[in-house]
C-alpha cells in the first residue's frame, strides 16, 4: 500500500511539473545557446570553447579536462591555446547593444565599436587586456610569443562653442588674410601694366616627380615575450607574419601621407633578438609573406616603382635569406620562364615546399589598359554574349573579381634560380605532390569542352601527369569524368570514373594504367543514388605515406587497397559491416594531414544505419583487429571530433532532439587517476576512456513543453520500406487527435538525433517550436523515379500521410505541408493531385518547368538546364526531347484541382530560383480564385538572410497554421491584406482592424 501511495505521489508530481511547463513562443530565439568555435590543448588539459547567442552577447569558456577549473570570458571569441598549454588568447567583442546603437546612428566604419585582446595565463589564472585590437596572430607549431596589431585611431575634433572667443580669433585671422590676398592681387595689376599679362599666368609644376600615392597607413604592432612579459611596438605596420615555428616574425610597414622622409619597410626578425633586418626599403606595395619549414627562408610579391594612381602596376617576386644586404628581385614579367603577356600574380599566396627547394608562386595574364580618355556617362552600358563563350555572361559577371585575381601556378627553385611555368588556361588547377617536393604532378583539362557545363553540369576532360622538374606534360586518360586522388609521392594516380564506375591506379613510373578494387565484389560508388547522372563515389580515406595502400570507402566498410594488385583487398575492421549496416569513416585529426601514418592510433566516426546513432572510436590502420569506442553507442548523435596533439584526449559533441549539442571530453583513465584528476560526471567505455560532459548550455529548456522524435516506416505507394522522423508532442496521448504538419525536402532519416534549436529559419520548418505547441511533425524520406519527380513526391508524402492516419492519433481534416525550394515545389505539385491537406505553405517553390528550364541561378550565374537534365529536378531529358515529362511535372498545369490554401514565399533577389515563378504561381491561382497569398521579402535571397525577416515569417507561419489547422482567429494581413498605401505602417499581424505597428 505504502509503494503505491509513493507511485501515486511520483505520477502526481510529474503531472505537475509538466503542467508548470509553457509552450514555446517567438520571444524565446534570440537566447537560445549553441556551442561555437572549440579548442583543444596539446596536451589534453585545457578546452575552450564559445557559447553564442542567436542575438546578444555570448561568452568564452575554459575548462580544464577535469572540470575543477572554469573561468569565462564575456563575449571572447576566436581562442588559442599557445603550444606550451599555458596561455590562452582571444578576442573580446564589442557589447552588442553598442554596436547596435553604432548602427542605428550609421557610424563609419572607424568609429564604430572595436574589439579588445585578451591574454590568460592559466599557470597564475590571470588576465591581460589590450583594448582596440585589429587582429593577433601566434606561431603554429611554435610558443611564447604573441603579436597583435592595434586598430587605427580617429582623435576626436575639438568643437569651439558659437559665441567662443577662439571663433573670434579664427574670423580676425580670415578678415586679415583676405586682405593680404587683396593687396597682392593689386601689386600683380600694377605689375602686369609695365610688364604685360604673362606675369598673372601661375607658375608651371614641376612634373619631373611624380606624385605619392595617398596609402592606406598602418598601425602600431605588439610583439610581447609571454614568458617575461616584455614588449616591442612597431609602427606604421600593416601586415605581419610568423613562421610555423615561431623563430621568425616579418613585419610590413607603410610610409606616413604627408610626410616626405617618411617610408614602407619591409622587416624581418628573431622575436628574440632586439634588431631586425631590413629587407627592403620604400616598397609601394608588399604583401603575401611567405618562410620555409625552418625560416631560412622568405618570399613575398611588392611593387615598387608605381606613381599616384597608375593603371597598370607590375608586381614582382622578392627573396631574401639571413646575411643578404636586402631582398632580391627573382621574377617580373621579363624574367625567362615567365610566359609572354603574363606577370607575376598579386593575389597568390606564395609557399614554400616541404623542403624548402621549391618556392610556388602565381603567374597573372597582363590585362589591358582600361581607356579613361572617355567618360563613362558616355560609354555604353552592354554585356555581349557569345555562344563561343566557356560560360555565360552572368557567370562571368558574378566570378568577375575572381578571375581578375585569377593566377596559374609556377615554381622556382633557389638551387637554380629558374622559374618554371607549370599551369595556365588550358590547365588552370595543378595538383601537387609530397608537398610540393614531388617528381610528378597531376592536372585535367577540359579546354575547348566547358560550354557543355550549361547543361551537363559537368565536363569531360583530359588527364596529365606533369614532370615536376621540365613541365612536361604526358596525357594518361583522354575523355575522363570522375576524380582524381594522387599519392602522397606521386608515384601513383588513384582515379575513380563515374561512366566505368569503378577505381583505377596509374603508375607514374612504368606509365601503366590498371583497375584495383575489383576483387572486393562491393560498389564503391552511391548505391543511392536517384538523379539522372552518374552516381558519385564515395571517396577515401587517404594514401599511406609510402604509397603502399590506399583506403577506399564502400558504403559501410574502409578497404585497404594495393595499388600493385598483388595484395587482395580487405575491409578494415569487420567484414560484417555491409550486413550490420555499420558505416566506418576516417577522422583526419590535422588540417594539414597529407598521408596516413598506419603506426599511429586513428579515430573513426561509426554511424549505425538501422538506429541512426553515432560514435567514435580510435583504432589503426595497420592491426585491424585492435578497436575501443571513444565515445559509445547511445540514444544520441556524436560529431565535431577533435584530438588533442600530444595526449589520448578527445574532444566532441553529443546531441539528440531533446539534449542540446554539449561539448564532452574522452580522456584515457589511466592518465587520469595518475594526475588525481577528477572523473565525475563521467561515464567509462571500452578501451579505457573516460567520457566527461563540459558544457550545460539552454537550461532554460526546461521551462518549455518539448517534445520527443522516432523513427517511422511504412510501406509507401512504390511498395518501398521507407522511414520517416516523427515528431510528437509532450505528453504525447495516442488517443487525442493531433493536428499535423508535413515538412520534407529529400530524405532525412539521419537527421532522427538532430537537436532542433528553436530559431527563426532561413524558410523552412521551425519544428521543435510547432512540436511544442502541440503539432505532430512528420518528416517522410522520398525516393524518386528519373522523370516522374512530382509523382515521386506524392508517392511518398501522401502514403507516409495516410499510413500515419491509420495509427488513429491524427486528425486527418488538420494536416499542413511546408516546403522550401524543392520542398516548395513538392508542396505545389502535390496539393494539384489530392485535397487531403488542408493547409499548404511553398517556400521558392517552382510551378512552371517550361520557363524554369531556360532562367538562370543568379547567385551563380548558371543557367539551370544542367539541374533539369542531371540533377535534383531529374527529368534527365533536354526539353526538347521529353516535353511531356516538362508538362507533367508542372503544377501551373494542374491548378484548376486546387483546394487547399496556400502561402508562397518568393522573394525579388532568388538567386536559385527566379522569382517569376512564385508571380506565375500567384497570379494563376489569383485568376482561378483560389486562396493564395504571396510573401515578397525586399531584397532577400532564395532562404531568407535578414534576422528581422526570419522572425517575421516565423510569425506568419504560425498565424496561418494556426488558422487552418486549430481554428485560430486569422491576422489582418490572412483576410484583409496590407495595401502598399500602408507598407511599413500597419504590418497586418493583428487579428482586428486597428493599425499594427510593428
Amino acid at each position: 500500500m505504502k509503494k503505491l501511495l509513493c507511485i501515486g505521489l511520483l505520477f502526481c508530481l510529474s503531472l505537475s511539473s509538466w503542467s508548470q511547463k509553457k509552450p514555446l513562443d517567438h520571444t524565446v530565439y534570440d537566447g537560445w545557446q549553441s556551442i561555437g568555435e572549440r579548442v583543444i590543448s596539446d596536451n589534453g588539459r585545457y578546452v575552450v570553447y564559445t557559447v553564442n547567442l542567436q542575438e546578444g552577447d555570448g561568452w568564452l569558456v575554459i575548462r580544464s579536462a577535469d572540470t575543477a577549473y572554469k573561468r569565462e570570458i564575456p563575449r571572447g571569441y576566436h581562442p588559442t591555446i599557445t603550444n606550451d598549454n599555458r596561455f590562452v588568447i582571444c578576442l573580446i567583442k564589442p557589447l552588442f547593444k553598442d554596436t547596435r546603437e553604432a548602427k542605428i546612428r550609421k557610424k563609419k566604419p572607424e568609429e564604430m565599436p572595436k574589439d579588445s585582446l585578451a591574454l590568460i595565463d592559466l599557470t597564475r589564472d590571470t588576465m591581460f587586456k589590450v583594448a582596440n585590437i585589429k587582429s593577433y596572430k601566434t606561431p603554429e607549431k611554435g610558443s611564447g610569443w604573441l603579436a597583435y596589431l592595434a586598430e587605427k585611431t580617429t582623435p576626436p575634433s575639438a568643437k569651439s562653442k558659437p559665441d567662443s572667443i577662439g571663433q573670434l580669433n579664427n574670423v580676425a585671422r580670415l578678415a586679415d588674410s583676405l586682405a593680404h590676398a587683396a593687396d597682392s592681387l593689386r601689386n600683380k595689376i600694377e605689375e602686369a601694366k609695365t610688364k604685360g599679362l604673362q606675369v598673372l599666368q601661375p607658375p608651371k609644376k614641376d612634373n619631373k616627380k611624380p606624385v605619392e600615392e595617398t596609402v592606406e597607413e598602418g598601425t602600431v604592432l605588439t610583439l610581447k615575450d609571454l614568458h617575461n612579459g616584455e614588449t616591442r611596438n612597431f609602427n606604421l605596420v600593416n601586415d605581419y607574419a610568423f613562421s610555423k615555428k615561431g623563430n621568425r616574425l616579418v613585419i610590413g610597414t607603410t610610409r606616413k601621407n604627408n610626410d616626405t622622409t617618411s617610408r614602407a619597410y619591409v622587416l624581418w626578425l628573431d622575436p628574440a633578438q632586439h634588431a631586425p633586418d631590413t629587407v627592403m626599403r620604400n616598397p609601394h606595395a608588399a604583401r603575401n609573406f611567405a618562410m620555409d619549414e625552418e625560416a631560412k627562408q622568405l618570399a613575398f610579391v611588392a611593387e615598387r616603382d608605381s606613381a599616384a594612381k597608375s593603371l597598370q602596376k607590375f608586381y614582382r617576386l622578392w627573396y631574401y635569406t639571413a646575411g643578404m644586404d636586402s631582398a632580391r628581385m627573382i621574377a617580373d614579367r621579363n624574367t625567362a620562364g615567365v610566359s609572354k603577356g603574363f606577370t607575376v600574380s598579386e593575389y597568390f599566396n606564395l609557399y614554400f615546399s616541404k623542403s624548402g627547394k621549391r618556392l610556388f608562386l602565381g603567374l597573372a595574364p597582363i590585362r589591358p589598359i582600361k581607356d579613361t580618355t572617355v567618360p563613362d556617362f558616355e560609354k555604353a552600358g552592354l554585356d555581349i554574349w557569345n555562344y563561343k563563350d566557356d560560360d555565360l555572361q552572368p557567370v562571368q559577371l558574378k566570378n568577375l573579381d575572381r578571375d581578375l585575381k585569377k593566377s596559374y601556378l609556377a615554381l622556382w627553385e633557389p638551387a637554380n634560380n629558374r622559374v618554371l611555368a607549370l599551369g595556365d588556361e588550358k590547365f588552370p588547377d595543378i595538383l601537387v605532390t609530397r608537398e610540393g617536393d614531388g617528381d610528378v604532378f597531376y592536372a585535367g583539362t577540359d579546354y575547348g569542352r566547358r560550354v557543355a557545363r550549361q547543361w551537363q553540369g559537368y565536363t569531360i576532360s583530359d588527364i596529365y601527369a606533369i614532370n615536376a622538374y621540365t613541365g612536361e606534360k604526358k596525357m594518361v586518360l583522354k575523355g575522363f569524368k570522375g576524380s582524381l586522388y594522387p599519392s602522397y609521392t606521386g608515384r601513383y594516380l588513384l582515379l575513380y570514373s563515374d561512366r566505368q564506375k569503378s577505381y583505377s591506379v596509374f603508375n607514374s613510373g612504368s606509365g601503366t594504367l590498371n583497375r584495383v578494387a575489383a576483387d572486393a565484389g562491393v560498389p564503391f560508388y552511391d548505391e543511392e543514388n536517384d538523379v539522372p547522372d552518374d552516381p558519385a563515389p564515395y571517396g577515401i580515406a587517404g594514401w599511406e605515406k609510402d604509397d603502399k595502400h590506399v583506403y577506399i570507402y564502400d558504403r559501410y566498410a574502409i578497404w585497404r587497397i594495393d595499388p600493385e594488385i598483388k595484395e587482395k583487398s580487405i575491409p578494415l575492421y569487420t567484414p560484417f559491416a555491409r550486413m550490420s549496416r555499420i558505416s566506418y569513416r576516417y577522422i583526419r585529426q590535422e588540417h594539414d594531414e597529407f598521408y596516413i601514418d598506419t603506426a599511429r592510433r586513428a579515430v573513426f566516426r561509426i554511424f549505425y544505419e538501422k538506429s541512426k546513432q553515432s560514435a567514435y572510436m580510435r583504432g589503426t590502420f595497420s592491426v585491424l583487429h585492435q578497436a575501443g569506442f571513444i565515445a559509445g553507442v547511445g540514444p544520441y548523435a556524436c560529431n565535431g571530433m577533435i584530438k588533442a596533439d600530444s595526449a589520448e584526449a578527445y574532444l566532441y559533441t553529443r546531441e539528440n532532439f531533446s539534449s542540446s549539442p554539449d561539448l564532452y571530453i574522452a580522456t584515457d583513465t589511466s592518465r587520469l587517476l595518475q594526475q588525481g584528476e577528477k572523473t565525475t560526471s563521467s561515464s567509462l567505455h571500452p578501451g579505457g576512456l573516460s567520457s566527461i560532459q563540459l558544457s550545460r548550455i539552454n537550461p532554460q529548456q526546461s521551462a518549455y513543453l518539448w517534445g520527443s522524435a522516432e523513427l517511422f516506416t511504412w510501406k509507401a505507394y512504390t511498395g518501398k520500406l521507407t522511414e520517416a522522423v516523427l515528431y510528437k508532442p509532450a505528453q504525447f496521448d495516442s488517443a487525442k487527435k493531433y493536428p499535423m504538419i508535413v515538412y520534407y525536402y529529400e530524405r532525412n532519416n539521419n537527421t532522427l538525433y538532430n537537436y532542433q534549436a528553436p530559431s527563426p529559419t532561413p524558410s523552412r520548418l521551425n519544428i521543435s517550436f510547432f512540436v511544442s505547441r502541440g503539432y505532430v511533425v512528420f518528416v517522410p524520406d522520398i525516393w524518386y523515379i528519373n522523370g516522374y519527380p512530382g509523382k515521386s513526391a506524392f508517392d511518398y508524402i501522401v502514403s507516409g500521410t495516410r499510413a500515419l492516419i491509420k495509427k488513429g492519433f491524427i486528425d486527418s481534416t488538420k494536416i499542413g505541408l511546408q516546403g522550401q525550394s524543392w520542398g516548395g515545389y513538392q508542396t505545389a505539385y502535390v496539393i494539384t493531385q489530392t485535397h487531403l491537406f488542408a493547409a499548404a505553405w511553398a517556400g521558392a517553390p517552382v510551378v512552371n518547368m517550361y520557363s524554369a528550364y531556360g532562367g538562370i541561378r543568379w547567385e551563380s550565374g548558371l543557367n539551370r538546364q544542367f539541374q533539369y537534365e542531371k540533377t535534383q529536378s531529374r527529368i534527365g531529358a533536354s526539353i526538347w526531347e521529353r516535353p511531356d515529362l516538362y508538362r507533367e511535372n508542372s503544377p501551373l498545369f494542374y491548378l484548376p484541382n486546387v483546394q487547399t490554401p496556400l502561402v508562397i514565399m518568393s522573394n525579388d533577389a532568388d538567386g536559385a530560383v527566379p522569382w517569376y515563378q512564385g508571380i506565375e504561381f500567384f497570379t494563376a491561382m489569383r485568376r482561378l480564385n483560389k486562396k493564395i497569398w504571396l510573401l515578397e521579402y525586399n531584397g532577400e535571397a532564395h532562404n531568407l538572410v535578414e534576422r528581422r525577416n526570419r522572425k517575421d515569417i516565423q510569425i506568419r507561419e504560425q498565424q496561418f497554421f494556426d488558422w487552418l489547422l486549430k481554428g485560430a482567429t486569422p491576422p489582418k494581413w490572412i483576410t484583409d491584406g496590407v495595401p502598399a498605401t500602408l507598407k511599413g505602417i500597419d504590418w497586418g499581424l493583428k487579428t482586428d482592424q486597428k493599425d499594427d505597428v510593428k
